[in-house]
């Protein structure tokens, strides 16, 4: 079975074209990378559901590219930056400019990656671009919100001020407390978990249509 097929084929869960033992999501035109395992092994085709929405598969992979490289890109980014600026030339302990300049733009590109991530999984969750969604941070809080607010979680607000403190509080005073660097992780962690479960919860039941010739 060839890794391309026709743009008439509805989006949904079909048999991994590559012969794995998994589904991988066809989004109506092309292969997306999302796959999730068949479970116990049978010669058989495992019994299918109704296919899902092309809606749904975009917002499954927005999601899962938040998950997957989004996040650790964004905190990494962010702890490379906050920890260059702190040891720029100049300052009570710096590092050689070289090192400085290299390790910051290591840290903008990567902080650039996790705010693209978040931009589009904004956009699909809203349902359309808002100026809100390009803004750099500001996704961020908008996916943390919508994310908790699908899974019925906490107060929405409650989790975007207190994430917003912690990151605040590392950015303006890490230099002088380093072991402040965890505040970062933890929010890494906390969205790591909750959009996680979003993504399990939406790829929950994979759907099949008629398998692809």
């Amino acid at each position: 079975m060839s890794l391309t097929s026709p743009s008439t084929v509805p989006p949904g869960w079909y048999p991994d074209p590559s012969g794995a033992r998994q589904w991988r999501v066809w989004t109506g035109s092309t292969w997306s990378e999302l796959t999730r395992p068949y479970g116990a092994a049978s010669p058989a085709a495992p019994a299918v559901a109704p296919p899902s929405t092309s809606s749904s598969l975009e917002l499954i992979d927005a999601i899962n590219r938040v998950v997957r490289y989004g996040i650790a890109a964004l905190f990494v980014g962010l702890g490379l930056v906050v920890s260059v600026l702190a040891h720029w030339p100049g300052t009570a302990h710096p590092t050689p400019l070289w090192f400085a300049m290299a390790a910051l733009d290591t840290g903008i590109g990567l902080l650039a990656i996790g705010s693209a991530c978040y931009a589009v999984a904004a956009r699909t969750l809203q349902g359309r671009w808002t100026l809100e969604a390009l803004v750099p941070g500001v996704n961020v809080v908008i996916v943390s919100a919508l994310v908790t607010q699908r899974l019925g979680g906490r107060s929405p607000l409650w989790r975007v001020a207190s994430e917003t403190i912690l990151v605040a509080i590392y950015v303006t005073q890490s230099h002088a407390d380093p072991w402040l660097g965890i505040a970062p992780a933890l929010v890494a962690l906390d969205h790591m978990r909750w959009t996680g479960a979003l993504l399990d919860r939406l790829v929950a039941t994979p759907a099949t249509p008629a398998a692809l010739s």
